[in-house]
């Protein structure tokens, strides 16, 4: 019985298991059918089975499986003793030994791939700028909490294993708005790869382009699209791909913009065989998802609009690119001009104009300023404050870059490009409309795209190591088409009246069944031939026309009409500023349609969506405050929520300029967005109607508190500040010192996961001492110990408004909680006290329940047991003393846990 106990529960291993089995003998799947030969469990015949040179690793490995468990308990041990010895010594990868073939692939490959990085291609086209010179590195961040972190990640981090989710996964996303630098931080990667400067575990890198990918109407096997769609190997094609699949943890593959892929992505169509074909978006999703070429490294860059549970189910995890940070901008536009003077003119520029400088945080708009720095540098009180602004700017300054102006030619420079804006306007709409992004010399006679259009700078020559596109075109950045395709929703004639509304409905179209040919049935059939596509179901759409709709809103704005009425009937004009104006009007009451009504005794809240977000910023662009006010004499909520919805400094310029009309006082949450301290800056013209702020993981520092709270003192109604995780230090707190003395109705400060001391606190506890009014302190996760807990304990002994202290996790011992008991002995509103994580002892448990007899009100005291290097060795007794605590609590409940 007990034989055949054991002999079941092997097998039933083999099977619970069996998905990592999988996974762990791809890569010794040689030593463990030697293993069981030498055993006797296998003969020869079995081991040609499973290695069939039509299998790939893992199907070699499934098909092991498979043979063990009909030869009995005996090689099932065999295999789990194999593979758990291979745990315990892993192989080092440096020994294995590449065929001759495979080097000089190899070298071909870096070659190639260096040529292709070394420039900056992204959108320097009108200049050769060696990418070495100008490369800036961008804010990494990981999409979810990761404690062993500590500092930045940097660019080698992405492929590493720091950070991992899932470990059975292969695929790393990059994720990023548009002009956030994906493309640019790719083509870093490559460039040192091929240098062998960083990821020198990698043999082999093969990099893709999804926009190109997308002509590709062929289906492909993966050996086709490795060679074809990246670098053909001389000779011995076979044997280089037969290596890649034996070895598949020693190749890297990296896929930029799978938002521009015309296909959403899906598991549906699931293949194992690398030498069957299909098409390029089935082979590309296949191998994100693990089915082909498990083991392979994937790195994929995306907009996060884009990414949904689908797709993130495979990932090992997810990598957020924020843009520059302030020092980041500073260091770009020292390196984009090597004359200090013009350097420090531009930056001074950008200091003087925040909304500017919260522009620059997307790097393709920091480009755009620093290569504009003329027509920056000139124009005064006009400064650029929209995104419109910035693509204008460098509209003027190609178009005079071409052809200068004459007299009075700021007024009419774009009368006198706009054929060639015309026509890249026709051919940017178009692409749009079909998700096409790289266009053929066909297409660019279609839309009568001449050799002067192209030379103004805007169209670029497709870089690519195929010849397949050698000769076809693409726009400098997909905003830049974003742009020119606003510009002929507004300018031509040629579009029906349904174009814009279609236009500003597109976010409410992805993920329907709803059918439509977007931009193709808007276009009348005497002027254009134009292909249609269903776009309903893709990915790459909707934040395309939303970018799209963006630039529409911005250059019908008041303030950019003049420049149109040059190019367009007026009346045209004004029917379109309507039809706009209505889209977000609609847009905006259709959001606040969808609130739910309060549960009884809770504050009515909206938890926007990020198609909220973009409609604020389409209002922002038209600069009209006409139309925000408009727009928040409808909402009425008391909480605004906007967690996760990708708010930079951009995003918090427009939503201060709307939120700033709204007519009762709201909360506004913005945790775990990338505000930082421009965004804070950005936030304040709209501070005087938040009674609270919560800006909880946004990368603020004692800079922007500083601003915060100097204008908070002014603002009447703010009341709540929540501030957790972010890059706070006791600096700030003197300014929180001088909010308490000076505002008597303020009421809560949450300051938890800092680097605040006991310094820190002490000057807390000075403003503490001066107020009456604060009801909630919160600074879990500091570094203020036992001096800054009797500093605070002083200061708030006698308090009669506190209601809640939480100094979770700050190295607290006996001394501070016998300080800290005074609260709880002399308080006459101290409900919650909470004391978790420190090192308090014996001692310090004693006084917290002495001091608990004198209190008749007290709801709870949160403590554990001291879990340090030294603990207690009466741990039983303290334990004793803590059921204690929780029994003799008066009210009997406990507090809502807060940090």
């Amino acid at each position: 019985i007990v034989g055949v106990d054991r002999m079941m529960k092997r097998k039933s291993t083999l099977l619970t298991r069996r998905p990592s089995l999988v996974n762990k003998l791809q890569g010794c799947i040689d030593g463990t059918l030697e293993a069981l030969v030498v055993s006797g469990h296998f003969t020869s015949g079995d081991c040609d089975e499973v290695q069939l040179p039509i299998h790939t690793p893992s199907q070699q490995a499934r098909c092991l499986l498979n043979h063990v468990r009909s030869k009995g308990e005996a090689a099932a041990r065999v295999v789990l003793t194999y593979v758990q010895q291979k745990q315990e010594s892993p192989v080092n990868q440096e020994t294995v030994t590449p065929p001759k073939e495979l080097l000089k692939y190899q070298k071909k490959l870096s070659s190639s791939l260096s040529a292709q990085s070394c420039f900056l291609s992204t959108y320097g086209g009108t200049s050769n700028m060696p990418l070495d010179d100008i490369y800036t590195e961008g804010q990494l961040e990981l999409a979810h909490d990761c404690p062993d972190i500590n500092g930045p990640l940097v660019l080698e981090d992405i492929v590493s294993t720091v950070g991992t989710v899932n470990k059975d996964a292969d695929t790393v996303l990059v994720s990023g708005q548009a002009g956030s630098g994906k493309s640019t931080l790719l083509q870093r990667l490559h460039l040192l790869w091929a240098r062998r400067a960083v990821l020198q575990d990698f043999l082999l890198l093969f990099s893709f382009s999804c926009r190109r990918l997308n002509s590709e109407q062929r289906e492909l096997s993966v050996q086709e699209l490795l060679f074809q769609h990246s670098c053909w190997p001389d000779r011995e094609q076979e044997e280089i791909f037969q290596f890649i699949l034996d070895h598949p943890h020693l190749i890297l593959f990296t896929f930029d913009g799978l938002d521009e892929l015309k296909q959403s992505f899906s598991d549906e169509h699931r293949l194992c065989c690398p030498t069957q074909r299909a098409p390029v978006h089935v082979l590309l999703f296949n191998l994100i998802q693990g089915s082909l070429m498990k083991g392979v490294r994937k790195v994929v860059t995306s907009r996060p609009e884009a990414v949904g549970p689908l797709l993130k189910k495979h990932l090992c995890k997810e990598v957020l690119l924020k843009g520059f940070s302030p020092t980041g901008i500073d260091c770009f536009v020292r390196k984009h001009h090597t004359d200090p003077t013009v350097a420090a003119k531009i930056l001074g520029s950008l200091q003087a104009n925040t909304a500017l400088l919260g522009l620059c945080h997307s790097p393709v708009l920091c480009w755009i300023v620093s290569q504009c720095h003329m027509e920056l540098l000139g124009c005064g009180e006009g400064s650029p404050q929209t995104i419109t602004d910035v693509y204008l700017m460098i509209l003027q300054h190609f178009s005079q870059h071409q052809r200068p102006l004459q007299r009075n030619g700021a007024q009419i420079w774009l009368q006198e490009h706009i054929e060639t804006v015309l026509h890249l306007g026709q051919l940017a709409f178009q692409g749009i409309g079909t998700t096409c992004y790289l266009f053929s010399r066909a297409d660019l006679e279609a839309c009568g795209v001449s050799e002067n259009d192209i030379s103004m700078g805007f169209l670029i020559q497709s870089k690519d190591m195929s010849s397949t596109h050698s000769n076809h075109y693409e726009f400098l950045h997909v905003t830049m088409q974003c742009f020119f395709a606003a510009f002929y929703v507004i300018l031509t004639s040629n579009i029906d009246r349904s174009t814009i509304p279609k236009l500003f409905e597109t976010q409410d179209m992805k993920g329907t069944d709803q059918s439509s040919t977007c931009f193709g049935v808007c276009l009348t059939s005497t002027n254009l031939q134009v292909k249609t596509v269903d776009w309903g179901a893709t990915a790459a759409e909707t934040p395309n026309l939303q970018l799209t709709a963006t630039f529409v809103s911005g250059l019908l704005s008041q303030r950019h009409r003049s420049l149109l009425l040059h190019c367009c009937p007026s009346l045209l004009i004004e029917r379109k500023v309507r039809q706009v104006v209505k889209c977000l009007s609609k847009g905006m009451q259709k959001h606040f349609k969808s609130i739910p009504q309060p549960v009884e005794g809770e504050k009515k809240s909206m938890h926007a969506m990020p198609g909220f977000v973009w409609l604020i910023k389409c209002i922002y662009e038209m600069q009209e405050s006409r139309i925000a006010k408009d727009a928040m004499s409808k909402l009425e909520v008391d909480h605004l929520k906007l967690t996760y919805c990708n708010i930079g400094p951009v995003e918090c310029t427009a939503l201060s300029y709307v939120l700033q009309h709204l007519r009762n006082p709201i909360g506004l949450q913005l945790d775990n967005n990338f505000v930082g301290d421009v965004g804070v800056e950005q936030l304040l013209p709209c501070l005087h109607i938040c009674n609270s702020i919560y800006l909880r993981n946004n990368n603020i520092t004692d800079e922007g508190i500083s601003k915060l709270i100097a204008k908070g003192i002014q603002c009447e109604n703010f009341q709540k500040v929540a501030l957790f995780n972010n890059k706070l230090t006791d600096a700030c707190t003197q300014h929180f010192a001088h909010l308490l003395k000076t505002k008597q109705d303020f009421l809560s400060i949450r300051l938890g996961n800092n680097h605040i001391t006991a310094e820190g606190a002490k000057q807390l506890a000075e403003g503490l001492k001066f107020n009456h009014s604060l009801q909630y302190l919160g600074l879990w996760g500091n570094k203020i110990g036992d001096e800054g807990a009797r500093a605070l304990a002083s200061a708030l002994e006698n308090s009669q408004t506190l209601v809640w202290l939480s100094l979770v996790g700050n190295g607290v011992g006996s001394t501070g909680a016998c300080a800290l008991a005074n609260i709880i002995k002399n308080s006459t509103s101290l409900e919650g006290l909470w004391l978790t994580e420190n090192c308090i002892t014996r001692a310090g448990v004693e006084h917290l329940i002495q001091a608990l007899q004198h209190n008749t009100h007290m709801k709870s005291v949160w403590y554990v047991k001291y879990t340090g290097t030294n603990p207690n060795p009466k741990v039983s007794t303290v334990i004793w003393y803590i059921c204690l605590v929780v029994v003799c609590i008066l009210n009997w409940s406990i507090a809502r846990p807060h940090r």
